[in-house]
């Protein structure tokens, strides 16, 4: 039997050399790491060990020896706990160099590529109650329903009420609608025994426009007093234009079912970016830091230098805000997305906003680039934002068939951007310069712009 430096429950004192990528402190035991939450390099901790692994342990901090100068209070240790705001314990401009440096060793390390130049961090100046979307589980708790999160790891829910990150109106909607669902012996779902009906309280509020919507996730479809519970939101929270019933009868851990019904208003929301208006769904993808999400995008539409004669292909198009961003500037925009729903919420944006020169098609970035290759459509830019995954081979190979000039890619998980980085270097393709952007502050998440060019 394999034998490891320490011991579960037993007490070490040691000192914290790094942080891993989701914000942990890192200590060694002849080389063996050992994990710990809310622990910054620098500090010396007394630590009881939670778990041994194959490959690595888990403490916890008993007591704080030395502190770091770079450790904030944090008011409510949970938010550590849940992984809601996982580095709020780190100063915030801490958190703005760590997210640099993680950017960086991702381009030596994965992409090979240590020479392109990583920019410092585009922070923002108030760090807290950003998030325009909150997706709460629901429990039964000494008979009532309970909101709050999971601990990390578990199916244990924490209740917290002020979640620091969100919209402040979110967090007291959260409340309401919870407190309405009890007042009509609503039953919450049971995970275990797959049991019970309310699943999740998912709200959006619009930053510039205040709309509300309440998406009301249920195991059934039959919701008795479904619409009167509506009325009775919508009652008791004006800004509310819109109660959904998602319909989620699967055994999973995936929040959103197929089906959904309205029980009250629209089928959406509306908000501004960037000074165009765009209808938002239930399940459409939108950026949950709109001020953030503004100065992404105009790094983006910066990166690529647009002229008057290019023509744009935003790939994972969403309810097509970068493209109709730039419509304005360019010749013309082609749009492709997975989601249905999203790619009609596209139309309609372009449309509400009197564009008439973009086009959004129902499809799978990687299949629909070939299908345009074809088409003989020749972009002069391409717009690419992923999901946390990246890009599919083939989409890169597509891409770089039609050779577009300029590549501008939105990246929301640094180390696929890194693996596609090295790609496009084969294809020839050179990556000019990574613009990270703080869209998750107090969170290890990180959003980075590249501009990526052909090699003539």
């Amino acid at each position: 039997m394999k034998e490891y430096p320490i011991k579960k429950n037993e007490e070490h004192t040691v000192e914290i050399l790094d942080l891993t990528h989701e914000g942990m402190g890192i200590a060694k035991f002849d080389h063996y790491p050992v994990f710990i939450e809310n622990a910054l390099p620098g500090e010396k901790v007394r630590i009881k060990i939670l778990k041994v692994g194959n490959k690595f342990g888990f403490a916890k901090v008993m007591e704080w020896l030395e502190k770091s100068p770079d450790r904030q209070t944090v008011d409510n240790e949970d938010l550590l706990r849940t992984g809601i705001a996982p580095l709020s314990h780190l100063s915030y401009e801490k958190q703005l160099l760590f997210k640099q440096n993680q950017v960086k060793n991702l381009m030596q390390r994965v992409a090979k590529l240590p020479d392109v130049p990583v920019l410092n961090t585009i922070g923002m100046a108030a760090p807290y109650h950003y998030r325009n979307k909150a997706q709460i589980p629901v429990k039964k708790v000494e008979g009532k329903l309970q909101t709050g999160f999971y601990r990390k790891n578990s199916h244990d829910l924490v209740p917290i009420e002020d979640f620091a990150i969100q919209d402040p109106e979110i967090d007291k909607a959260i409340l309401v609608v919870r407190d309405i669902l009890q007042r009509f012996n609503v039953k919450a779902y049971n995970e275990e025994a797959h049991e019970g009906f309310l699943r999740h309280i998912v709200i959006r509020r619009g930053h510039y426009s205040h709309q509300m919507m309440v998406v009301l996730v249920t195991r059934k479809e039959k919701f008795f007093k479904g619409e009167e519970i509506a009325n009775v939101i919508h009652e008791e929270l004006p800004e509310v234009v819109s109660v959904i019933q998602n319909i989620n009868e699967e055994k999973t851990n995936v929040i959103l079912g197929q089906k959904e019904k309205v029980l009250f208003g629209s089928s959406f929301i509306e908000d501004q970016l960037l000074g165009n208006t765009y209808r938002i769904s239930a399940k459409s993808f939108y950026q949950v830091n709109t001020q953030q999400t503004e100065i992404l995008y105009q790094t983006a539409i910066d990166f690529a230098d647009l002229k008057k004669d290019d023509v744009v292909i935003d790939a994972y198009s969403g309810i097509g805000t970068i493209g109709l961003s730039v419509a304005d500037r360019v010749k013309y925009v082609y749009g492709m997305e997975t989601i249905e729903s999203a790619v009609e919420d596209a139309k309609y944006n372009a449309e509400k906003n009197g564009i008439t020169n973009a086009t959004y098609l129902v499809g799978k970035a990687e299949k629909v680039m070939p299908q345009w290759a074809r088409e003989e459509v020749n972009p002069t830019v391409i717009f690419v934002d992923p999901p946390r995954k990246g890009l599919d081979a083939k989409f890169i190979e597509a891409a770089c068939e039609v050779e577009p000039e300029r590549i501008v890619y939105i990246s929301c998980n640094p180390a696929t951007l890194a693996r596609d980085l090295a790609f496009f270097a084969e294809k020839g393709y050179q990556t000019k310069k990574i613009q990270p952007v703080d869209l998750f502050p107090q969170t290890h998440h990180i959003e980075c712009v590249a501009l990526i060019t052909r090699m003539d």
